[in-house]
């Protein structure tokens, strides 16, 4: 009924709307009085031939001539009749049934479709509304976006300036706000100052309009913008953006954390303060074939296995999971917990073979900068020569191509990385590189989310998102926190405690049965309890650091709540 009300309001305050009903007004003004004179005629004319009928009669006659209905129960029996019934019948067919329907089109239900259009997508928010987060582009990473703020809690609006593509966004479910995004009315309107966040994910030119025009409205919003070219990242913070994202590099320096060959030292792929993840292999290591439990390692070492990976399926760490040759051990600890993770078990499997890099675009490009930072072996396979000469240690080349692929390493390589933008090409290769080497260690990129499942039936070891990664990275600006990406769907984050477990011990919250999360550190201040012990009790005021998927997560925020 509301939402009625303003399609009505919207209709009836519209100029043009207004101009429209009256116009409608006289036609059917003047189609009222033709019809009056016809029927005014046609009794005068059935009088001459002898015939009385009243004038409600004559006004039924006229209009079921007009319509073309003729039930033929009142007929003329003179030509001046019949002549007359042709005219009303023609008359009746240009104004009823060709001016009347493209009447009533044009100037009343176009103007009402329009109108509910636009009432699915208001040109201004209501003014109880803030703390939300405006949108300036729907591409992947906007709409993997959307799905964290929706399941936080947050409200959203994507600013879009066609009004059919607003309302197709409206129709999918996702809230719009009609306007210009170079115009500043547009920020007023959407409350930029009453936001508690500006994305703007556009091409490089359009996000350096957005933020600059947006600034001049609001200097302390934060705005955070994507940067798809190094050159760019010094005029967006000129512009004003509080944090410029250059997801590329984001996701080559992540797919070159995943390279695991060489040795079965730990690699660090994230912290939390004094909480540091890693991830190592087990091949070759003396704890292959030993249950976690019994492989010691937090009595001994002190660090925490948290989770394994096996050919890229991921499992929460239980007492009783059986470490293999193929599986990856994820770690959580100090710095000089996992430094003595490197003394006990760095001395193992160790690996003189190339890493290959498939794609010498951003990604790529990041992804080897990163591996030669860390002093590793890699070759880089590019078919266009132009982008080849971007990057160094390249072999110009299709790695569909048998002969580039073992030109580049491939039968002594321990891994390869994929790292094109296209997925159909992402899958194609990692299925060729599994079937030519089944022990091959295979990273890939994924553009989509929904391709990420499909990567890893192909033979894919490990899978980063693109649209995930950059969703976690714009959330993070958002909650001035982290989000750690493990993987495809598994983060590790630091959440409030909720009120219904402070007094209880780790073990009696049943976290890990009620969530799926296990927490791997608690924060109290500035203080952090790395793996804490499982009769450890939980306190107000204190924050956990938990690992888990998507889906894990949802339920621990609705604990929250």
């Amino acid at each position: 009924m509301k939402f009625f009300a303003s399609q009505l309001a919207f209709f009836v305050q519209n100029p043009k709307a207004k101009t429209n009903i009256g116009r409608l007004l006289k036609f059917g003004l003047v189609l009222l009085i033709i019809v009056i004179v016809y029927a005014l005629i046609f009794h005068w004319l059935m009088i001459r031939e002898g015939q009385e009928h009243s004038l409600l009669t004559s006004l039924y006659w006229t209009l079921t001539v007009m319509s073309t209905l003729g039930f033929g129960d009142i007929t003329f029996t003179g030509d001046v009749g019949r002549l007359f019934s042709i005219i009303v019948l023609m008359s009746g067919i240009v104004f009823l049934l060709v001016l009347l329907p493209f009447t009533f089109i044009q100037f009343f239900y176009a103007p009402w479709l329009e109108a509910q259009n636009r009432s699915k997508a208001p040109t201004e928010l209501d003014n109880e509304i803030k703390g939300h987060v405006l949108l300036t582009n729907y591409d992947p990473i906007s709409s993997s976006l959307i799905t964290k703020l929706e399941n936080y809690g947050y409200q959203y609006y994507l600013i879009v300036n066609d009004l059919q593509q607003a309302v197709n966004f409206y129709d999918t479910g996702i809230k719009v706000l009609l306007g210009e995004l170079d115009d500043p009315a547009t920020f007023k309107k959407a409350r930029l100052s009453e936001a508690a966040m500006l994305v703007a994910t556009g091409n490089d030119m359009i996000n350096t309009n957005v933020v600059f025009t947006a600034r001049e409205i609001c200097p302390s919003i934060p705005i955070a913008s994507l940067a798809h070219h190094a050159d760019s990242v010094d005029i967006l913070k000129l512009a004003g953006s509080t944090s410029v994202i250059q997801l590329g590099v984001l996701m080559g320096q992540s797919l070159a954390r995943r390279t695991l060959g060489g040795s079965a030292r730990v690699h660090v792929i994230g912290r939390f303060d004094q909480l540091v993840i890693g991830e190592a292999p087990a091949t070759g290591t003396p704890l292959v074939g030993k249950s976690i439990a019994e492989s010691r390692l937090r009595e001994i070492i002190g660090v925490n296995i948290i989770g394994v990976w096996e050919r890229g399926v991921f499992e929460i760490a239980q007492p009783e999971t059986k470490i293999t040759d193929l599986s990856v051990l994820v770690l959580a600890g100090s710095v000089d917990q996992l430094r003595n993770y490197d003394e006990y078990f760095g001395i193992y499997n160790v690996k003189d073979g190339p890493v290959i890099i498939i794609g010498a675009g951003k990604v790529g490009r990041s992804t080897a900068k990163s591996l030669a930072d860390r002093r590793m072996d890699f070759t880089v396979v590019e078919k266009d020569p132009a982008m080849a000469q971007l990057c160094t240690n390249t072999i110009v080349g299709d790695a569909a191509d048998r002969e580039v692929l073992t030109k580049a390493g491939i039968d002594n390589a321990h891994t390869v990385i994929i790292t094109t933008h296209n997925d159909d090409v992402n899958i194609y290769l990692t299925l060729y590189c599994r079937r030519l080497r089944p022990d091959l260690h295979i990273i890939s990129r994924s553009t989509l989310d929904r391709n990420v499942s499909t990567l890893h039936r192909a033979g894919a070891d490990f899978v980063m998102s693109y649209s995930s990664m950059g969703s976690n990275a714009f959330f993070n600006v958002l909650e001035r926190d982290e989000v750690l990406m493990i993987a495809e769907g598994l983060n590790v984050f630091r959440m409030e405690m909720p009120k219904i477990f402070c007094g209880k011990t780790i073990a009696e919250c049943g976290i890990r049965k009620l969530t799926g999360c296990s927490i791997i550190a608690i924060q109290d201040g500035d203080d952090m309890i790395i793996n804490p012990d499982p009769d450890i009790k939980l306190t107000a005021g204190t924050e956990v650091v938990l690992i888990g998927d998507y889906d894990s997560e949802k339920k621990f925020v609705d604990l929250l709540e």
